[in-house]
């Protein structure tokens, strides 16, 4: 069919740029950069109304009444919406439907939805929320998640009392003794995720009665399937649709404006749009998990572990959200990336009335790994030893089990992380006369008096994808057709793109398997099978498996096409957008498609994993783990309690790096949000409530703060992962802070048990 000269499979490899473990451009990097990329704040429809939402000021209080109307009466006003209202049930929920769509009855945390009000102007929505009367009745508050735990007098927030989740972790003997033995009890403040992008959403009415909703989410089906039930449709009348997501983070797992903005629009018969201000983002999405944690730490004079104890307190706030996962990899991982051959770890999951929290990136293991990390860097001071000779000593390889039992059946290279990372260069340790490059920076607080340099170590364990026998996949269609004369492909996912590279990732799977050049990614919406949140690292593993198996189904059916015209189907391939056999070119794709459209779905399943029994055992629990180290420089004015993180350092395994530079930006990211988790991210709750709803008070790290990375990237495939890979976005975040942390540690000689270190712990 190609009258052109063969050329042979080797002539061909370099034929299609952009394809695995290349660095092609994001199609959406140079629109977001000029500001002109449109994100779900952008969204405008015709004759559309605005919506608000009143809040509850009260972190537990007994509803005794609602009256709309003085709202009502305001000029401009459409709808304005309570409890009773909400058409389906005024349930929802991740793991427990535990929280009402509009409070009935009782109100469990300062942000609560109370009602919904459709306006034709935003300020005229939000000026009717602050007229709507609700008569209150005060209730104390519960706001320390330890005597949650215990305290049986306590009222119960929910049906069956204030405990979300207990879970125990057994392995060997609990009451194990050691030669040397080191404990601490560690504190993790609650931390925001920061996303500059809020909560938003445009909700436009059907004529079939339904809604279509385009919005910003981490997980539209997971979405669709909540707000149907809330809204009493069915779900094909629930049509979702990605808009552009300005940051995420675990913070849209949750569902924020979805139902309250589909029942006004189905209300008042019109498109509504709802934007959450910043102070109102901060009530309206989860946080972190503050977390109480008492470690001990035995082990033998010669530095080798003999058992690790502990006991882990969360607060996971008014409602469940994610707290259940949060407990379960928090007690498998709470013993770390090493070998112990005793383990006795409970955790707790707590109901209080303080916000909310739930996912957040390193979900469940950067509260233990502040911990364990601490423990470790007290047991090496205990034994005179140095802390990555204590670490290397212990670190768990492939062979080993975590303390459930589960056996690590892929690479890892824990004390290799550790000593590549010990191997990076150091920064210069000369005295500087700029002050930008002392603590305190431009603010000219000092000169360099008092400034002392410390170094630290972490190190950490994550688990990727969801565990505990979650039914875990993803979905992926796929189209080959000629387009212009030439072949393209198209894939489709709701896998949502929340910052990471994932739809340049699903183009370079589809031009290496299909060798074609031209890839689009088509707008990601529930018309197509679930694909899961991107959350846990999962999706570049489970939705890049998906599309890596709907391209070998479309390309096995292109090889049939070429059998039924060319007579042969044997070691075909697709390259350069040429069929290949073994003997060299056989024809153009174009040509053997011709006028057909090749379009195929299928799923991607990994490998299963199961629940716990009562003491934590599983064969497999987790799916996958990866592994970081870090190493931090800083510098402390210990007489001003000012810290400059001069150097980070990162070494990590991501089995394989799809595309090196996308690696490179997530291992900076995390390290980031973990720099600012040691020194200074923290949302301050006093009584239920929250004091610094706002970027003037919560502070995140600036270009200024974040300090130049030595970064060593080392791929130790996962024979049962796509390709090899292994989740990358996390582990960087769960090791920076005890890093850091270590670091002001080393240069102060303070024990530092709590995370964000302030000023006031340093002087």
């Amino acid at each position: 069919m190609d009258g052109s000269p063969a050329r042979t499979p080797q002539q061909l490899d370099d034929a299609i740029d952009g394809g695995i473990g290349e660095s092609p451009l994001r199609p959406d990097g140079a629109l977001k950069v000029r500001g002109e990329f449109a994100y779900s704040s952008d969204l405008w429809a015709e004759d559309m109304l605005w919506g608000a939402t009143l809040r509850s000021p009260h972190p537990h209080a007994r509803i005794r009444s609602i009256d709309i109307g003085p709202a009502m009466a305001t000029a401009g006003v459409h709808a304005v919406l309570t409890a009773e209202d909400v058409p389906g049930e005024n349930l929802y929920g991740l793991k427990e439907i535990d929280q009402p769509v509009l409070a009935d009855g009782v109100v469990r945390y300062v942000g609560e939805a109370v009602a919904l009000i459709a306006a034709d102007h935003p300020e005229t929505a939000r000026r009717a929320a602050e007229r709507v009367v609700v008569d209150y009745e005060v209730l104390e508050p519960i706001t320390d998640a330890e005597r949650a735990a215990h305290d049986e007098g306590l009222p119960a927030l929910h049906e069956g009392g204030n405990v979300v989740r207990h879970q125990r972790i057994v392995k060997g003997d609990p009451e194990a003794t050691a030669e040397v033995v080191v404990s601490g009890v560690y504190t993790v403040g609650m931390q925001d995720q920061a996303f500059l992008g809020p909560e938003s959403g445009l909700a436009i009415p059907a004529e079939d009665g339904g809604v279509d909703l385009y919005l910003a989410t981490q997980d539209l089906h997971s979405d669709l399937k909540q707000t149907a039930r809330a809204l009493g449709l069915p779900p094909e009348k629930v049509r979702m649709t990605m808009s552009g997501v300005g940051g995420a983070f675990g913070g849209r797992e949750d569902l924020s404006i979805q139902v309250h903005v589909c029942m006004l629009a189905m209300r008042v018969g019109k498109p509504v749009k709802m934007v959450y201000s910043r102070e109102e983002s901060f009530y309206g999405h989860v946080h972190r998990h503050p977390a109480k944690m008492y470690y001990e730490h035995g082990a033998t004079r010669d530095g080798e572990l003999v058992y690790v104890r502990a006991t882990q307190y969360f607060d996971g706030g008014a409602y469940a959200s994610k707290t259940p996962v949060v407990v379960g990899n928090a007690t498998t991982l709470g013993a770390g990336p090493y070998k112990v051959p005793n383990v006795h770890i409970e955790g707790w999951g707590l109901y209080t009335n303080n916000p909310p929290c739930g996912a957040m990136r390193g979900l469940g293991a950067v509260q233990p790994t502040f911990a364990y990390e601490s423990q470790m860097d007290k047991l090496a001071a205990a034994l005179g030893m140095d802390p990555v000779e204590v670490r290397v000593r212990n670190a768990i390889a492939q062979g080993d089990s975590i303390p459930t039992g589960q056996v690590i059946d892929s690479p890892a290279p824990v004390a290799e992380l550790l000593e590549r990372v010990r191997a990076l260069p150091l920064p210069e340790d000369t005295a500087s006369d700029d002050i930008r490059e002392l603590p305190g920076g431009a603010s000219n607080t000092t000169h360099g008096e008092g400034v002392v340099r410390g170094v630290g170590y972490g190190v950490t364990i994550k688990n990727i994808c969801y565990s505990e026998g979650a039914d875990d996949f993803s979905t992926a269609r796929v189209r080959l057709q000629v387009i212009g004369g030439e072949p393209a492909a198209m894939v489709h996912t709701a896998a949502a793109e929340v910052g990471q590279g994932l739809v340049t990732v699903q183009q370079q799977i589809a031009r290496t398997e299909l060798g074609v050049e031209r890839v689009t990614i088509h707008p990601n919406d529930t018309s197509v099978g679930p694909a899961g949140s991107s959350s846990a690292s999962r999706q570049t593993y489970v939705t890049g498996g998906a599309v890596r198996e709907a391209c070998a189904a479309v390309r096995e059916a292109v090889f049939e096409l070429v059998a039924e015209r060319c007579g042969t189907s044997a070691g075909l391939s697709l390259q350069g957008g040429k069929v290949v056999s073994d003997e060299g070119v056989l024809a153009d794709l174009a040509e053997v498609l011709g006028d057909e459209v090749v379009e195929l779905t299928r799923e991607f399943h990994h490998l299963p994993t199961y629940p716990m029994d009562a003491d934590g055992r599983s064969e497999r629990v987790q799916v996958q783990h990866a592994f970081s180290a870090h190493r931090a420089v800083v510098d402390v004015d210990t007489e001003l309690g000012l810290v400059k993180v001069v150097q980070l350092a990162c070494a990590q395994d991501v089995g394989k790096a799809m595309n090196p530079e996308a690696v490179i930006g997530q291992i900076q990211g995390g390290s980031a949000q973990g720099l600012g988790l040691a020194v200074m991210e923290e949302i301050q709750v006093s009584g239920g409530r929250i004091r610094n709803p706002s970027f003037t008070d919560y502070l995140i790290p600036t270009i200024l703060d974040m300090p130049p990375m030595e970064i060593d990237v080392i791929e130790r495939g996962d024979d049962n992962a796509p390709y090899g890979v292994r989740g990358v976005g996390e582990p960087p975040t769960i090791s920076t802070t005890p890093s850091v942390v270590a670091a002001i540690r080393a240069a102060t000689g303070r024990e530092l048990p709590h995370t964000p270190v302030a000023p006031e712990h340093l002087i």
